[in-house]
């Protein structure tokens, strides 16, 4: 692992590395904000993951987390959102929502995807096993959450992982990628035609499948463009609501799509995932 950068903030240490991903055959970046603690202490992890077109800097640098995080004694883990480098398959029209940058936290098993794209892997499996070895981190007080495709990518990560997260939240989730446009175009690609492979990747066939979390808390601005045709939070709300899921599901007045909004409701989210790490 290579220390790509590192900035004193809030009093902790704000890193970028790089290493080799055996996951995805390509150099990985990501982002850790570690606070100040006692020689031998571990502390709880907050995994975030960043929607379209994001790398691990977008939240990094707009984000806004690193004085509560330090306030509550977190660690905040931010990947990247797909493979990257030379040969890596991109879309072959260059488009925003399926490629580079789009990589929807699934192992793809169609081809050429398949060589490289193996996000899920990545982030349930290889890069946690990189924090444990060389940060601070109490694998058994995690939680996770994202934004847009992140968000799609935290709550089915979670829905599939009940034991390992003790909590999850979302700023404008992609709630029901099977049934909105970018998220038929990513499963198709990545996936194929085979729906149930879907399901598994999609949060509210997840919870009509059976699969629970404890709670879920929502952001979702009312201004946000992608809101009717993309996002569909009434889905994951009729969902929760059939399985008994307390979801508390925060429309703001005015809010869009866009960091400034994540970044208003940041320090909630963070203290909300706090109190269930304790």
């Amino acid at each position: 692992m290579e220390q790509v950068s590192a900035n004193l903030a809030f009093g902790g240490v704000q890193g970028v590395y790089k290493h080799a991903s055996a996951a995805t055959g390509t150099d990985m970046t990501f982002s850790v904000y570690v606070l100040p603690h006692e020689e031998g202490a571990k502390l709880p992890v907050i995994w975030y993951l960043s929607g379209l077109t994001c790398t691990h800097a977008n939240v990094t640098e707009k984000g806004e987390f690193r004085r509560i995080c330090a306030e509550l004694g977190l660690i905040f883990v931010a990947p990247d959102t797909s493979p990257r480098g030379e040969g890596v398959p991109n879309d072959a029209g260059g488009a925003y929502d399926f490629g580079l940058g789009a990589g929807f936290y699934v192992d793809a098993t169609q081809a050429p995807f398949d060589r490289n794209y193996r996000m899920w892997t990545y982030v349930t499996e290889e890069l946690p096993a990189l924090i444990v070895e060389h940060f601070p981190a109490d694998m058994e007080r995690q939680s996770i959450m994202g934004h847009s495709m992140g968000g799609h990518g935290a709550l089915s990560i979670a829905l599939r992982h009940q034991e390992r997260f003790r909590a999850v939240s979302a700023f404008s989730p992609i709630v029901a990628p099977s049934q909105v446009p970018w998220g038929i175009k990513a499963l198709t690609g990545y996936l194929g035609d085979d729906r149930d492979a879907w399901r598994k990747h999609d949060a509210t066939a997840l919870i009509e499948d059976g699969a629970r979390v404890p709670a879920i808390l929502v952001d979702q601005g009312d201004a946000d463009q992608f809101l009717v045709e993309q996002l569909r939070p009434d889905l994951l709300e009729k969902a929760c609501d059939a399985a008994g899921i307390p979801l508390t599901l925060r429309m703001q007045p005015g809010y869009d799509h866009s960091y400034y909004f994540i970044s208003t409701f940041m320090a909630d989210h963070l203290t909300w995932h706090a109190e269930r790490l304790r």
